[in-house]
């Protein structure tokens, strides 16, 4: 009997329903009493899901993450580059998704949400320093009852460290937390069973209020998050492997194809492992230096994330008509940063982090429901974007570890 493959099976369901929605906002668009009566109360239960298990899966993913990176001392130099490297491109991969669809927000239409379908979140006018003070948590239980993202995130890694640190002595601890993580995990994966049905009732209202023409506003938004992948490779993937990597940027994205196609139909990057390591080692890079920094970057190079977390953060605020400060365009880059690192590996996980990065920055995090429509689209382009970051760390680590890259095919 053939194995049915739920990633792909959810991510179809949720683009059915992304289309149901559209046909029964049209039909229903003059009953917008039974619409906000009987089908929205169902999007809100989802959305409610939702936030109920953000707060566990950022708080033990951070840990368990810090937790998995304890053998990278073991190899020296090695993994200190490969981290190295990965941060930095990560960095410039929050700035871009932040700064290009800022100067282009002129493009992005507005829709109508509803903000009392659940709580929103208000943000005070606060100063850059005022933010930093309230990153620090003053006890350990109120930020969660808040969802105070920032402070869950302080609190996760000095938990995380102080494991590491403690050695023997918080074996217990590491076990736990890592069970913990897993049991979190398997939640998420119930909550987005049903995603389907809570996309369909969250995104049915938005159209009723709008009309078809909200279809508009996904092109957008596809459009902002791929330029900003083809802008990331080009500028920082080329630079990093023709000026440090001493390779070919044309040759580089040559060889790269098979892994780059096979992750833009698999969404997964763990799945192109293989090909991916096929195509380094093509390239010259040593199998030792590939399994190593392939391995490590697919559970925590996500470049493709952190560049999407900001794009959809600036698109669903400017659709609000919100207009983002910069304490709060600090928020988004430092939750987006860290988020990126801790993507879970299942479907669904990137909603649940959007839905943080949002709540970090005062945005309503029921705008997740309506990025929803079109994360299947998005993902595909956000595995392309890890898969090449991987490989071109590979290439970067290769060279500055005094090893010559042969120019290859």
């Amino acid at each position: 009997m053939k194995k049915i493959d739920l990633r792909h099976s959810l991510t179809a369901q949720i683009g059915i329903a992304l289309l149901l929605a559209v046909v029964a906002g049209v039909l229903l668009h003059n009953q917008s009493g039974f619409v906000n009566e009987y089908i929205k109360p169902i999007g809100v239960i989802f959305l409610n899901l939702l936030k109920f298990i953000v707060v566990p899966l950022v708080l033990f993913s951070i840990m368990a993450g810090i937790l998995s990176m304890n053998d990278i001392k073991k190899v020296g130099r090695l993994g200190l580059r490969a981290l190295l490297y990965f941060m930095v491109t990560t960095i410039f991969a929050v700035a871009l998704g932040l700064v290009v669809p800022t100067l282009l927000r002129g493009l992005i239409p507005t829709i109508h949400i509803d903000l009392n379908v659940a709580e929103a979140i208000e943000v005070p006018h606060r100063t850059l320093m005022d933010q930093i003070v309230e990153m620090f948590p003053r006890n350990i239980i109120e930020p969660m009852g808040s969802m105070a993202m920032m402070q869950i995130i302080v609190i996760a890694l000095l938990f995380g460290i102080a494991m590491v640190h403690v050695g023997e002595k918080g074996e217990m601890a590491r076990r736990v937390t890592l069970s913990f993580n897993d049991v979190v995990c398997k939640i998420l994966e119930y909550i987005m069973a049903l995603a389907p049905i809570g996309v369909f009732c969250m995104l049915t209202p938005v159209v009723v209020d709008n009309g078809p023409s909200v279809l508009g506003s996904y092109a957008v938004l596809v459009g902002l998050a791929y330029l900003c992948f083809v802008l990331h490779a080009v500028v920082v993937y080329s630079t990093a492997v023709g000026v440090i990597g001493k390779y070919s940027p044309l040759k580089f994205f040559k060889n790269m194809q098979p892994a780059m196609l096979f992750a833009f139909s698999s969404d997964s990057s763990v799945a192109t492992l293989p090909y991916t390591m096929r195509c380094t080692e093509k390239m010259g890079v040593g199998k030792e230096i590939s399994r190593f920094v392939l391995s490590l970057g697919a559970t925590i190079n996500m470049d493709g994330v952190a560049i999407y977390l900001g794009v959809a953060s600036v698109f669903m605020a400017s659709c609000c008509g919100i207009d983002l400060t910069v304490s709060q365009y600090f928020a988004i880059a430092f939750a987006s940063t860290v988020a990126s690192i801790g993507t879970p590996g299942i479907p669904g996980g990137s909603l649940a982090l959007m839905a943080m990065v949002f709540a970090s920055a005062g945005i309503p995090v029921e705008c997740v429901a309506v990025a929803a429509g079109v994360d299947r689209i998005i993902d595909m382009g956000r595995t392309v974007m890890s898969v090449t970051g991987d490989a071109s760390c590979a290439m970067v680590v290769q060279r500055t570890t005094g090893s010559t890259i042969e120019n290859g095919q």
